[in-house]
This record gives structure tokens, C-alpha cells and sequence, in this order.
């Protein structure tokens, strides 16, 4: 259990690294600026919390602007170590789920993690979302869900029978 935990996570933090690259090369690619999303979240989590977040106005907003990629770096690691616990399980009994089948959970389950709360704190409401909009939150969190997968996998590994 402790194996697929630490695999996971540790593939978690590789998707999540793919995530952030493949968000800043968006950026990059449309000229588009950077989400202020993960921030707001942060800034209401804790306002609903009763947390504070220091410092005079200036420092405060820095502050959330580095809190926010930490939730999301966070998120994407417990993620990762929940399916390397799934995938353990798995291997253990000689099975594993299809490359498109997990790839897809991986993602999803993670960018449910990312927009369910945005909805739920009133930040940001999917349904008005562009197709843009939608592109820019899908293919990152694919290309998560596809490095967290094939990082934990194990080279030499015997094939095992899909499910």
C-alpha cells in the first residue's frame, strides 16, 4: 500500500508538473494571461474558514498568488497518490484499466478537483464556459492524467489483463 501511495504520489507530482507546463505553453501559444482562479479560491476557502491571510494589501495578494498553484500542486499530488493506490491494487491482483480508461479518470478526477469547488464558492460557473474555456481546462488536465499513468507504471512490468 505504502509503494503505490509514494509511486503515486510522486507520479502526481509529474502530471502535475506536465499540468502546469502545458498551461503555460497555452498561455504562451493565445497570448492569454494567467488564471486568477486558484487565488480567488484560496482567498474564499479561507474567508469561509475564518483564516486570515497577512499583510497589508500588497503582500496579502502575493501571498494568494503563491497559495493558489500550492492547493493546485497539492491537488494534483494527492490525485496522483490515490491512483498509484488504485493502480497497486490493481497490479496486485494481475489487472489494470485501459491506457484511455485510466488516462481519463486520472485527468478527470483532478480537474473535478480543480472546477467543482470554483462552482461550489461562486468563483466561476462552467456552464457559461467558451469552448476555449473548456479546451484550456481539458487538454492540461489529459496531458496530467496521461504523465501521472505512464509514471506509474513500472518498466519490465508483466502485462496484466485489462478490465
Amino acid at each position: 500500500m505504502t509503494t503505490g501511495l509514494l509511486r503515486g504520489a510522486l507520479a502526481g507530482a509529474a502530471g502535475t508538473t506536465a499540468l502546469n507546463a502545458a498551461g503555460y505553453l497555452d498561455m504562451a501559444v493565445r497570448g492569454r494571461p494567467a488564471s486568477n482562479a486558484p487565488q480567488d479560491l484560496v482567498e474564499r476557502a479561507a474567508e469561509d474558514a475564518g483564516v486570515h491571510v497577512p499583510g497589508d494589501e500588497r503582500t496579502r495578494a502575493n501571498r494568494l498568488q503563491g497559495l493558489g498553484p500550492l492547493v493546485g500542486a497539492g491537488v494534483g499530488i494527492a490525485v496522483g497518490a490515490l491512483a498509484g493506490l488504485l493502480h497497486h491494487a490493481l497490479a496486485r491482483r494481475g489487472r489494470e484499466l485501459r491506457p484511455a480508461v485510466e488516462v481519463a479518470l486520472i485527468g478527470g478526477v483532478a480537474m473535478a478537483l480543480a472546477d467543482v469547488p470554483l462552482k461550489a464558492l461562486g468563483i466561476s460557473d462552467p456552464r457559461t464556459w467558451s469552448a476555449k474555456d473548456w479546451a484550456s481546462d481539458i487538454v492540461p488536465h489529459l496531458v496530467y492524467g496521461t504523465v501521472t499513468r505512464a509514471a506509474l507504471r513500472r518498466p519490465g512490468t508483466a502485462r496484466r489483463r485489462p478490465l
